[in-house]
């Protein structure tokens, strides 16, 4: 047996000085190009059709949540990082998003979004405010921040808003 272990253990050493396949320090080191599908042809500004007729873009069904209880806009290493809650009207509110107006631009330095959550169909109106609480982040780059005063998040009950 310990003969066995002596040997194996030569033969391990060995062959990791080597630069071959057998090696498992070299398995995942270093990269190679390949090319992709389509080579130069494609034109990867040009979305690619997938069919005769194509279908449309998907329209998000949320709904704008009753009201805005917190907003937090913390500095991140690249942007910021905005996290708002909010109470849904209904209990189980899911897929929270902050969707942007005015296509993401700001307008005199203000930055809006309207906080959306898609409700359930079987979702129960009411109940305390800790059961219908919906949280969403959403992360801003330093371009997207350019010329940016302050941010606000819309509700239907209410805003909030944070200066810079």
């Amino acid at each position: 047996m310990r003969v066995f272990v002596l040997c194996l253990a030569i033969a391990v050493m060995g062959v990791s000085a080597c630069n071959s396949r057998y090696n498992p320090v070299n398995w995942f080191d270093g990269s190679e190009e390949v090319d992709v599908e389509g080579g130069a042809t494609a034109n990867p500004l040009i979305p690619a059709k997938s069919g005769f007729v194509s279908k449309p873009d998907e329209v998000y069904p949320g709904i704008t949540v009753a009201k805005i209880t917190e907003l937090k806009v913390e500095r991140v290493a690249d942007g910021a990082l905005i996290r708002a809650a909010g109470v849904a009207y209904v209990q189980g509110a899911f897929s929270v998003k902050l969707m942007p107006q005015n296509d993401g631009k700001p307008v005199k330095g203000v930055l809006t979004y309207d906080l959306m959550a898609i409700h359930p169909a079987s979702g129960f109106r009411g109940g305390a405010d800790n059961t219908r609480l919906v949280t969403v982040a959403h992360s801003l780059t330093d371009q997207q921040l350019a010329g940016v005063r302050t941010i606000k998040v819309v509700a239907i009950e209410n805003a909030r808003q944070a200066r810079r």
